[in-house]
């Protein structure tokens, strides 16, 4: 399983303390209405301390292998094609999936195509800089070579969503013992080499073109011809 390394992760010290503040933070991000729809792509497994999966019944889980929390309806599918029809989801959650598909980029312009406008899209990710999750990748692969991933910075995927027409409006760093949230200008100047993971919430902007009718320059009616000469003759 291209996850392993995530769920490997959990299973230490450092890793419950990152799945309890990523719990939480998703929890709050899902507060969109009962029946709009809610799809998570990537399973992973205790979905049902993020959502109430018998009042959410438009909430479904995305994964190849089909797995997820047995209370939630699942989708077995590639996260490239997803078989979902343009503008049909209110809510979208990537919780560590990109770092390991190797068609990230493809399921980028899918995820754009099926979000609604002013739809919502929830990124978590593994933050580059970490010099504790470096030395977790390194002994992970020592061990089993379980990673088959690839590490994605905070600025590249701001940049993906930029070409996708994605407003980002919240980053949160997760760290050890806190968890903090930026917004706005602010959001530039923070990154920290101690975060564990990053999140990312953006929301789908739709930009309509208004065309613009062409003016056509009318002749005058009326012409004077040598209107101060007339006026000379006029007056004498």
């Amino acid at each position: 399983m291209k996850r392993d390394f995530l769920f490997s992760y959990y299973r230490t010290l450092r890793g419950e303390v990152l799945r309890r503040q990523e719990t939480d933070y998703l929890q709050r991000s899902i507060t969109v209405s009962c029946k709009q729809t809610i799809l998570q792509i990537g399973a992973l497994g205790w979905e049902t301390e993020l959502v109430d999966c018998s009042l959410y019944k438009y909430y479904a889980i995305l994964d190849a292998e089909g797995a997820g929390a047995p209370a939630a309806k699942k989708i077995r599918a590639e996260a490239s094609r997803l078989p979902l029809q343009c503008d049909s989801v209110d809510m979208i959650i990537l919780p560590h999936f990109l770092e390991f598909d190797p068609c990230r980029l493809q399921t980028m312009r899918e995820v754009e195509r099926v979000l609604k406008p002013e739809g919502i899209l929830v990124v978590v990710n593994f933050n580059p800089w970490s010099l504790r999750i470096r030395y977790e990748y390194l002994w992970e692969r020592q061990k089993h070579d379980a990673w088959s991933g690839h590490f994605i910075s905070r600025t590249r995927v701001v940049d993906w969503l930029k070409l996708l027409n994605f407003e980002v409006i919240l980053f949160t760093e997760f760290n050890a013992k806190s968890v903090r949230s930026t917004h706005g200008k602010f959001m530039e100047n923070c990154y920290s080499l101690s975060a564990s993971a990053y999140a990312i919430k953006a929301i789908k902007r739709r930009y309509n073109i208004i065309p613009l009718t062409p003016v056509y320059q009318t002749k005058p009616r009326l012409v004077l011809v040598n209107p101060i000469n007339s006026t000379t003759r006029i007056g004498s």
